[in-house]
């Protein structure tokens, strides 16, 4: 009982410093992670701790949660027009990442070809919850932080097959490139079609599906996410890459209890953060790292200054971003979970080097949530990449109205809405439809036939299930002209 009662003073003290960390850490223009990995550190002087695969495991789980939160709460309508951008630097310009760091590892840490590309793979992929917890409310334009968005969230796929795959052309010298190429069309399209299959299912279950409560749906959508990387990976899919495009399906259709869905998705994941970087660095031992401190921070210089900026400006050389925006970028490869839980990868296989490469990432994520992390809004403004906050896109969440037929839906009206200047009394509403509240300017205005509805308002709309495509045509416009 004692060591029972120690644990979940440990996990109670985790949990109330990250959150108090997060506070700490914005006020200091820094991502959270820095603190959470410090206070691991600080921990590992008191705690004996060396399970990998416990940490692995939890790392995974972690970024199962992350990927979901972060699919579920992208746009599609802005997600599609760079697509092609964001998908080449998910890709190659991962792959280009890699080699380039993998090339310096190998003369300035004396790794074989394979361990120096073995790290460069870890190192290459970016992190999407700590880029935006650095810019925090800063409002850039659409086109840029949809880019950022969408590489974040897609490239740990390539990052991980990477990993995995020189993992193997070191323990197997037999194993051919073509293999590894097959291996990779193989994995990122099981991902993509069972990520959007099993998105569909996900929808219908959810919205079809009548709990008693409903606080289970967030459980429910959860459990589907991770069924998702479970089904792919068992399958020979990337089991990222499904949860990633499952999250996104499930996020960019009518979704029941999506309020609920998200709220608890975004929690959850904030707490499977601070528990995996507290654990990984209980893993990081202090004593060992003077020996690689000056390895450690050239190659995180490298690869700031060099192989990130030569893989997005060759990846974007015949895109039409300007030199700012490739700039800013560049910049804005913030490193976090995916390499730390990737650097575990090789002491669970028994790789050679594997303390070496773990003490280097520990460095490379250190530095470059230190140095990019504190500078990224400061280089925004700089560049001009700010803007004005847009509040004007369309915005619908639905609140379900226990084991009833009635729901209410939470819409924002977009700049395009038909309903603009028009009464309540002259709007073309369901029967069986009544809007219940208006938010304006955050002042709730209690609703009239004479009320006038304005761009940016929020209205509470009560009816029927059945009642939803007519009420939604009617105050947002055609499908096609809105976001949904």
């Amino acid at each position: 009982m004692e060591l029972i009662g120690a644990l979940l003073f440990l996990l109670s003290v985790m949990l109330i410093t990250g959150v108090l960390a997060t506070k700490f850490s914005s006020r200091l223009g820094l991502p959270a992670l820095i603190l959470f990995l410090l206070g691991g550190m600080v921990l590992n002087q008191f705690i004996y701790f060396e399970d990998v695969q416990l940490a692995q495991f939890i790392g995974t789980l972690a970024l199962i949660i992350i990927l979901f939160d972060g699919g579920t709460q992208t746009k599609w309508e802005k997600m599609r027009p760079i697509l092609g951008p964001a998908g080449i630097l998910a890709t190659i310009g991962v792959l280009i990442t890699t080699f380039v760091t993998g090339a310096a590892a190998v003369y300035i840490l004396d790794f074989s070809w394979l361990e120096g590309l073995l790290l460069g793979a870890i190192i290459g992929s970016t992190d999407a919850a700590a880029v935006f917890s650095v810019l925090g409310n800063k409002n850039f334009n659409k086109r840029l932080t949809a880019t950022l968005e969408a590489e974040s969230g897609s490239n740990d796929p390539m990052a991980v097959f990477l990993t995995v795959t020189f993992i193997a052309m070191i323990q197997m010298p037999e194993m051919s490139v073509w293999n590894a190429i097959g291996s990779f069309f193989q994995q990122m399209g099981l991902g993509l079609i069972l990520g959007l299959l099993l998105g569909k299912i996900s929808v219908y279950v959810i919205n079809h599906i009548k709990m008693d409560t409903s606080s289970l749906y967030p459980i429910l959508a959860l459990g589907a996410a991770i069924f998702t990387y479970a089904v792919t990976d068992y399958l020979g899919g990337s089991g990222l890459l499904s949860v990633y495009v499952m999250a996104v399906f499930v996020g960019n259709n009518d979704l029941t209890h999506r309020f609920a869905i998200l709220r608890f998705n975004e929690g959850f994941a904030w707490m499977m953060q601070i528990i995996m970087f507290t654990l990984l660095g209980l893993l990081v031992f202090p004593q060992q790292l003077p020996s690689i401190v000056w390895e450690g921070i050239l190659i995180a210089i490298i690869l700031m200054f060099i192989a990130r900026p030569i893989a997005v400006f060759l990846c974007m050389i015949f895109m039409k971003y300007n030199l700012n925006e490739k700039l800013f970028i560049s910049w804005a490869g913030l490193k976090g979970a995916v390499p730390i839980v990737l650097a575990t990868y090789p002491i669970v296989e028994g790789v050679e080097s594997h303390n070496l490469i773990f003490n280097t990432v520990f460095f490379v994520v250190l530095i470059s949530a230190l140095v990019q992390g504190s500078t990224l809004s400061w280089l925004a403004e700089k560049l001009g990449l700010t803007e004005e906050e847009d509040d004007s896109r369309a915005s619908i969440e639905l609140i379900n109205l226990g084991n009833t037929d009635s729901e209410i839906m939470k819409i924002t009206i977009p700049k395009r809405s038909p309903a603009i200047h028009t009464s309540l009394l002259d709007l073309t509403l369901p029967d069986d439809t009544l809007i219940i509240g208006i938010t304006r300017n955050k002042k709730l205005i209690t609703p009239t036939g004479s009320s006038v509805i304005e761009k940016g308002d929020t209205l509470y709309v009560l009816g029927d299930k059945d009642s939803r495509p007519k009420a939604k045509r009617a105050l947002l416009g055609e499908p096609e002209q809105r976001e949904k």
